[in-house]
């Protein structure tokens, strides 16, 4: 279902040694650990590097671990294109570890480094203004990247066609009361500070209907993940938007 549950502009997944990485365009040639290469996380940070820096997964060098426990296996099978090199951490340090000594120039993924890295001067993310500089990304590519979408088993969707199309709606529905909830600032829905500035924030810079459901108004993300996850040897092949969900979807409702 083209239903967006997670979104977020990965700015803030990369984090870097701050005393030897300055800008973006030093991290080629440097160690970037990661806890798998094929997360959705990675794919997207991986795209704002080369995208905008000229970083290609090519440039640099792959250490692959856990980030607060030792060892952590590619949940896929890789066949990644030539020249992309990846390690593997050693048994007993994790990439938050190695980080923190010294022995990785950054560090990418969808939480921040645990342990004594959380906490250590000479590390932070890549970018000082990371909110400021995914504004301007949104601004310049309209891109604003997903992670996780809501599925319906193949059977049931082929048995019931009516299905996919009334779970569509149904979390459309859902989602339009959920703002509409966020919005009531007479008493905050959610535990964090500045909620109505940020809320201004979010659609002064992406619209009011910021965090969009549907293929239309999702389509430049959609090529721009699915461009990248090709190009990183993900996907075995170029997979058009068009076949990515099911049909019924496409169409469009009024709410």
């Amino acid at each position: 279902m083209p239903v967006f549950l997670s979104r977020a502009f990965r700015h803030t997944s990369i984090y870097v040694r701050k005393d030897r990485i300055k800008k973006p365009e030093d991290l080629k040639g440097k160690r970037i650990g990661i806890p798998e290469y094929q997360l959705t996380a990675i794919v997207w940070a991986r795209s704002i590097l080369q995208d905008d820096y000229g970083i290609s997964p090519e440039d640099v060098i792959w250490v692959r671990g856990g980030i607060d426990t030792p060892g952590r296996p590619e949940k896929i099978k890789l066949d990644l294109p030539a020249g992309v090199r990846i390690e593997t951490a050693p048994d007993n340090q994790t990439i938050s570890d190695l980080l923190d000594q010294g022995d990785l120039d950054a560090f990418i993924a969808a939480r921040p480094p645990s342990g004594a890295a959380a906490s250590n001067p000479n590390v932070g993310w890549l970018f000082d203004d990371p909110t400021a500089v995914a504004k301007d990304y949104y601004r310049r590519s309209g891109i604003f990247p997903i992670m996780h979408v809501v599925g319906i088993r193949k059977e049931l969707a082929e048995k019931h066609r009516w299905l996919p199309g009334a779970v569509f709606k149904a979390f459309s529905e859902s989602k339009a009361k959920a703002l509409e909830l966020l919005a009531d600032t007479s008493a905050t829905k959610v535990t964090l500070p500045f909620v109505e500035e940020q809320l201004k924030s979010a659609r002064e810079t992406l619209g009011q209907d910021f965090w969009s459901y549907g293929v239309a108004q999702n389509k430049k993300t959609l090529e721009a993940f699915t461009r990248h996850h090709y190009a990183q040897g993900l996907s075995s092949r170029l997979v058009g938007v068009d076949e990515l969900f099911d049909p019924s979807t496409y169409e469009s409702y009024s709410i």
